[in-house]
């Protein structure tokens, strides 16, 4: 990398840094990547860069300074191995929500061509991690709000994943007891936890991807009753969480009709999903 590009990249980090962003670094580099159209390797043998980019991507970075998104500033988010685009409107995938993904597809991987469903789909994130890890499986993705869902099928539209736009309360209905597993990551924060979200989430991810009623819970309950219905006996739900919700979560779960409820940790240590199992015979059926 030339000292001019070295340079560049030291002051649009201390600048982003400033602003009080968490990954100064990796955020100017990213934006110098969309900016100049290189890769890496290129942008590392370089020997200038020209003037037209750097204008460009100072932009960038006082857009980013301002709150922005990177991922609204390049138009993509990397989940897994798949590519999804995204920006205003639906929630940009967060790396932690790949092992809520990990999970389902661990399970559907030991499975026979599995049907699979996801609830509060937004970008489609999880449902695009399946079809692209999981040859065989049928996969149909459930999203309500009508701007996500523009995202939704733009993601899935070169895969054979089903896209439904409907609330997931009464979705699918023909498909009851007939599917092994339902995952979701679904709104859970309470609606105090709004007031100290960072600029980049709090003023840019829509609000009804982030906050639910009843202490964050409301959104969750209606994921575990949706999963009673569809899933067969033994069919695994998988639920993101906040990590403060584990305990509340798993005591639902077992008073929905579920067994075999577990917490699981993400890469930080934080309680971040729970699966179960549904019971056959429960007597809530």
């Amino acid at each position: 990398m030339s000292r001019g590009s070295v340079r560049l990249l030291a002051e649009a980090s201390a600048k982003l840094a400033e602003a009080g962003l968490e990954s100064p670094q990796a955020d100017a580099r990213l934006l110098l990547l969309h900016a100049s159209g290189l890769s890496i390797t290129e942008l590392l043998t370089t020997s200038r860069i020209d003037a037209r980019i750097v204008e460009k991507f100072n932009e960038l970075i006082d857009q980013r300074a301002a709150g922005i998104p990177v991922q609204h500033l390049t138009g993509e988010a990397w989940f897994r191995n798949v590519r999804l685009e995204v920006g205003p409107g639906v929630f940009v995938p967060r790396p932690e929500t790949e092992l809520v993904a990990g999970a389902a597809i661990a399970e559907a991987g030991r499975l026979t061509d599995p049907l699979v469903v996801e609830l509060c789909a937004g970008s489609g994130a999880i449902s695009a991690a399946l079809v692209d890890e999981v040859a065989g499986a049928r996969v149909i993705a459930i999203e309500k709000d009508p701007v996500a869902a523009r995202w939704l099928r733009r993601n899935l539209r070169s895969t054979a994943v089903e896209v439904v736009e409907a609330d997931m309360a009464d979705a699918l209905p023909d498909l009851t007891g007939q599917v092994a597993i339902v995952v979701a990551n679904p709104p859970y924060l309470p609606w105090s936890a709004g007031i100290g979200l960072p600029a980049d989430v709090g003023g840019h991810d829509p609000a009804q991807a982030l906050f639910a009623d009843d202490h964050g819970l409301a959104a969750i309950r209606v994921v575990i009753e949706v999963a009673r219905r569809l899933l067969s006996p033994d069919g695994l739900v998988v639920i993101e969480h906040g990590d403060d919700q584990g305990p509340a979560v798993l005591d639902e779960l077992k008073q929905g009709g579920f067994r075999e409820g577990v917490c699981h940790h993400d890469l930080a240590g934080r309680p971040r999903f729970v699966t179960g199992r549904r019971m056959s015979g429960w007597s809530g059926d």
